[in-house]
């Protein structure tokens, strides 16, 4: 019972501050439009919303480590992926950051709009079309000195193993002389398990780890910075799990990777 009424309370918070925030967030759209091209001031209040319900949902304590000397040096982003709460974990960190996100987010009232106006990316999966736009949107914001996130996994895993990382983020690291910088999460598998929208109670953490060069990086070397970024991801997140006393399971023998 207590459960169910936790749960009420935090999709009651989430809807509320979700509604309250759309006009914050075009307030600060318009009035910044003109002269930042990047969105940045925009899209770091919409993730200051999606902090804010995380807060006052009442069932999550998550907390996020590490810090970036230059906000405004962009890099591709790299997280694992466990649940839907992933987002307002890596939300957390104090820099903003443009997520590469399906085109069904982009539909839903208020969430969609907010992330129009923060200058997010929408992907229609198996769309060739779409993913050639997304390219090319990630490559315009990084331009403009904003970082892109990226899954590589490209959907959340159904077990502590990781799926295997997609080339996207990496050959766009390759072919703009961005680095990588890996994030390790843990802890948001039970916040918000695959197949259920239940807020559930959770404790989280998520790691910014050592950035990955692609300087004189060439296609030729993208597999090994993906397996670099994996590994070093796995390391980071296991590491975080332990810390949590979240069971793992023994590593596998192999790394698995498949193209994007």
């Amino acid at each position: 019972m207590l459960g169910t009424m936790l749960n009420w309370w935090a999709w009651t918070a989430t809807v509320l501050v979700v509604m309250l925030g759309t006009p914050v967030v075009g307030l600060v759209f318009l009035f910044t439009a003109p002269f930042d091209k990047g969105r940045y001031a925009a899209g770091r209040m919409f993730r200051v919303v999606g902090v804010t319900a995380m807060r006052l949902n009442g069932l999550w304590t998550f907390r996020v480590r590490g810090s970036l000397a230059d906000p405004r040096r962009p890099y591709v982003v790299v997280a694992n992926h466990e649940s839907y709460a992933d987002v307002f974990l890596i939300s957390c960190f104090p820099w903003e950051m443009k997520w590469l996100s399906k085109d069904t987010m982009f539909k839903i009232p208020c969430m969609g709009w907010m992330m129009q106006m923060a200058g997010d990316i929408r992907l229609v999966r198996g769309n060739r079309d779409s993913t050639l736009d997304a390219i090319a949107q990630c490559r315009d914001r990084l331009a403009k000195k904003v970082s892109v996130m990226i899954f590589p996994e490209g959907t959340r895993s159904k077990t502590q193993e990781m799926l295997p990382f997609k080339d996207g983020a990496f050959r766009l690291a390759i072919e703009s002389g961005a680095p990588i910088l890996p994030i390790a999460v843990a802890g948001t598998r039970n916040a918000m398990a695959k197949g259920t929208f239940r807020f559930l109670s959770a404790r989280a953490l998520a790691q910014v780890l050592e950035p990955i060069t692609t300087a004189g990086m060439t296609l030729e070397d993208l597999p090994r910075l993906k397996a670099m970024a994996r590994e070093r991801i796995d390391d980071g997140r296991r590491a975080l799990a332990s810390e949590l006393g979240i069971p793992m399971p023994p590593r596998s023998a192999t790394v698995n990777v498949q193209p994007a």
